[in-house]
């Protein structure tokens, strides 16, 4: 199959990466997508090392000092526009980015976040779940808006959480989790089964009300 027929992406990321080898995964298995660039603000990130095993081109753009957000964002920028992707992915990039850079790809810019937000926005979130008592806790995918993690879900995965539970593990559990729900985001993100639209999100054209919860017997690639 030729690869211009395919939807694209772009992944951005600071570190090791690991939703970006679920996305890998998933790319080379189901050939439904190409990434066409991996970008890290990070000149040591893991990720680069995962996308380089698979032939996939990468970037790096550091944060030169002095340098404003906003001017980094448009170099940012200028290195995205090279591939005119259909879809931009968040992957543990550590940076928030200025509302110029945000509003410019509206509805093309996806993150994971290791909670179930609104819940628990920001770092440190499993720790957060388990001090406030939570029975549950979990991953979102949504779309990222100016607001730091106010972008409306997608899709959600919930875990448990146990009497015996330390930050460490129940992260362990929930990352899982993000691994299993991110691809099956991106997917429907790239075949417009999801869009976002006047504040909305649409699912087969129709205003999603409230996350998708995600089942393993039902949401399947």
């Amino acid at each position: 199959m030729n690869k211009k027929t395919l939807p694209s992406m772009v992944i951005l990321i600071s570190g090791n990466g690991s939703n970006l080898q679920s996305i890998i995964n998933w790319v080379q298995q189901y050939n439904v997508a190409t990434i066409d660039a991996v970008i890290s603000n990070k000149v040591n990130a893991l990720g680069l090392s995962r996308a380089k095993n698979a032939n996939i081109q990468t970037e790096i753009l550091e944060m030169i000092p002095g340098q404003s957000r906003v001017e980094y964002d448009e170099d940012l920028s200028d290195i995205i526009e090279r591939y005119q992707p259909d879809l931009i992915v968040l992957a543990g990039f550590m940076r928030i980015l200025s509302e110029l850079f945000v509003e410019k790809y509206l509805g093309k810019l996806i993150n994971i976040h290791p909670a179930l937000l609104p819940k628990f926005k920001g770092l440190n979130t499993h720790q957060r779940a388990i001090d406030a008592k939570q029975k549950e806790h979990g991953a979102s995918v949504h779309f990222v808006t100016p607001e730091m993690d106010e972008g409306p879900n997608i899709i959600q995965a919930k875990v448990s959480v146990l009497l015996d539970d330390c930050a460490e593990k129940l992260a362990d559990r929930v990352l899982q989790q993000e691994h299993l729900i991110y691809p099956i985001a991106i997917q429907w993100c790239l075949q417009q089964k999801i869009r976002f639209m006047d504040g909305k999100v649409f699912y087969n054209n129709q205003p999603l009300l409230q996350p998708i919860c995600y089942d393993p017997v039902i949401h399947r690639l």
